[in-house]
């Protein structure tokens, strides 16, 4: 093995080690040092993959990212629905990563890991909200698109942050989230036309 195939698999074993990590533990948990003692190195390693413990949880949050990219991606594409009933396979499939995902989904979200773009990670969150606008165009092309998709978008956040917290639960009087993800839809889109 080259010391470059050596590099870059101690490179994935710590995004590997983090993402395991967050997905069991949650994202306070990702401490350079444990992130280093899962992956079986040094407490020092991490540093010469990742200059910055930001730029780690880049890497980590870049796979969330990615992940749910290709879950809504598959779930949209292989639906031969309308563009509205894709928005509700998206709006679901999105509500699902963030319940089953939780520490992944905070993480991926955290101001300062976007803010900072490391590894493009921004660029990496694009494309599903770019999805997301396609969809919102097609359903109301009279709107403006983006800034539609952006309500929606923040709606759907919401939900699925306040869900994860038992708020709604309390608060609707409901144990199922798909009747709040209709009702931001039609919020958002208007009344669906039958």
């Amino acid at each position: 093995m080259s010391a470059s195939e050596t590099e870059t698999g101690l490179r994935a074993r710590l995004i590997e080690a983090g993402v395991d990590l967050v997905t069991k533990e949650g994202a306070q948990a990702l401490t350079l040092r444990e992130i280093a003692r899962r992956a079986g190195v040094s407490h020092g390693a991490p540093r010469r993959y990742f200059p910055t413990h930001l730029e780690l949880l880049s890497a980590i949050a870049r796979r969330g990212f990615t992940d749910l990219g290709a879950r809504a991606t598959q779930a949209v594409g292989e639906s031969e629905a309308g563009p509205r009933a894709q928005l509700a396979t998206l709006a679901r499939v999105y509500m699902d990563f963030a319940l089953t995902n939780r520490g992944m989904y905070e993480l991926m979200f955290r101001h300062d890991l976007l803010e900072s773009n490391r590894l493009g990670l921004r660029e990496t969150s694009l494309p599903l909200f770019g999805a997301l606008v396609d969809l919102v165009g097609r359903v109301r092309p009279e709107a403006e698109a983006p800034v539609v998709a952006g309500a929606l978008w923040a709606n759907l956040h919401g939900i699925a942050q306040l869900w994860s917290w038992g708020s709604l639960q309390l608060t609707t009087g409901t144990d199922d989230f798909v009747p709040l993800l209709h009702a931001a839809l039609g919020a958002h889109l208007g009344p669906e036309e039958r």
